[in-house]
């Protein structure tokens, strides 16, 4: 069963895992969830995500998460926007820029979580909490034979002074890498909060033994994209179904343009308005995981571009257990899902923006003193 719900509190994961009789394994998950700044240490969950709030929002969360911290850790935290870390993505597990969470006391942990509520909407929020969290399966499942796997070793680095522009933030470790880059226009244009790369993935994609079995981080991602292919009729998977062998990862990774990512596939233009509607559906899973001002904004971009234009291609099986690839490619954007290592139980999603990563579109409006079109 698909879970986007906020990590359990501490009595219901008591109560489960005496139910199953995994006490010790509900233990370790709440205390990471109270290391993590999820949970307050002596109270049931973190209360409901601010409601939505202007842009300056974002830049005053970050401004109280590098005040939070003591000089030491505010020199590793904040770092020049021209910072190579800035534009330095990954999602393997490996030595990040910023400061991690293992450094941080819980009021620090709390500050850097209404970091993360201030650009995420609440299902966002519970799917980087769920994420992090997958390290302590996966680290019981591998017993210390692979690489760390630590709940805490996610880190945040800021980008130039918040409320700035140019500045940004990011949260990065295993499985988790999203960038926010806020770049001003020029004098009379609107500012412009770029959002992407956007980066999740899970393993296990579904958790099947223990108290938390049945948990699937990205459930979404994957069968809303298996519904809209069931959907399609035998002329439309023959442009959509690009090949029975779904590729090993995604293919817009860091380093690659996504020039270099085929836009090949089923253009909504050919599919009906329920299906063109499941695509809408689709793409607003990914953009759901921003506040909703932003996640309106990036929505309204890509019909602006012309939802038509959109191309649906799959590869690999078309059922639930079976290697998969999917992938949204449009004139703005590229989304992509991959769902084939580990027999097919580790998941791979990206949003990736072809003029907009990292602002860079919108910074090179700003240093030209252009102001951009109403998007």
């Amino acid at each position: 069963m698909a879970h986007h719900g906020p990590a359990p509190a501490r009595g219901s994961l008591r109560r489960m895992s005496m139910r199953r009789g995994s006490l010790a394994l509900a233990s370790a998950v709440l205390a990471c969830g109270v290391a993590l700044g999820w949970v307050a240490p002596d109270a049931g969950p973190a209360g409901p995500a601010a409601p939505d709030s202007p842009a300056g929002t974002m830049a005053a969360a970050a401004a109280r998460f590098l005040a939070s911290l003591p000089a030491d850790l505010r020199a590793k935290a904040a770092l020049p926007f021209e910072s190579p870390a800035r534009r330095d993505w990954h999602y393997v597990p490996r030595t990040r820029a910023g400061v991690e969470f293992t450094e941080l006391s819980d009021a620090q942990r709390i500050a850097a979580r209404d970091l993360l509520r201030s650009a995420l909407s609440p299902q966002g929020t519970a799917k980087v909490e769920e994420i992090m969290l997958l390290e302590v399966i996966l680290n019981e499942v591998e017993r210390g034979t692979g690489p760390r796997r630590d709940p805490l070793a996610y880190s945040i680095a800021v980008f130039g002074t918040p409320g700035t522009a140019p500045w940004g933030w990011k949260i990065e470790g295993h499985h988790v890498s999203l960038n926010f880059s806020d770049v001003a226009a020029a004098p009379g244009g609107a500012a412009a909060t770029a959002v992407t790369p956007a980066f999740l993935g899970a393993n296990p994609a579904e958790v099947r033994t223990g108290p938390r079995a049945g948990v699937r981080v990205l459930a979404a991602e994957e069968d809303l994209a298996r519904a809209l292919l069931a959907s399609l009729s035998a002329e439309q998977r023959a442009s959509a179904v690009l090949g029975d062998r779904a590729p090993a990862d995604i293919l817009a990774v860091p380093g690659r343009a996504l020039d270099q990512v085929d836009g090949a596939g089923l253009a909504a233009a050919g599919m009906t308005d329920a299906q063109r509607a499941q695509v809408e559906q689709l793409i607003a899973v990914f953009a759901g995981n921003l506040r909703r001002d932003l996640a309106d904004a990036e929505l309204a971009r890509i019909r602006a571009a012309g939802l038509g234009n959109v191309r649906f291609a799959w590869m690999g099986g078309a059922q639930l257990g079976q290697g998969h690839y999917w992938r949204l490619s449009g004139p703005t954007f590229v989304i992509e899902c991959d769902n084939t290592q580990n027999d097919a139980n580790h998941v791979h999603t990206v949003w990736r923006d072809r003029g907009r990563d990292f602002g860079r579109d919108a910074l090179a409006e700003h240093v030209r003193g252009e102001v951009p079109a109403a998007r």
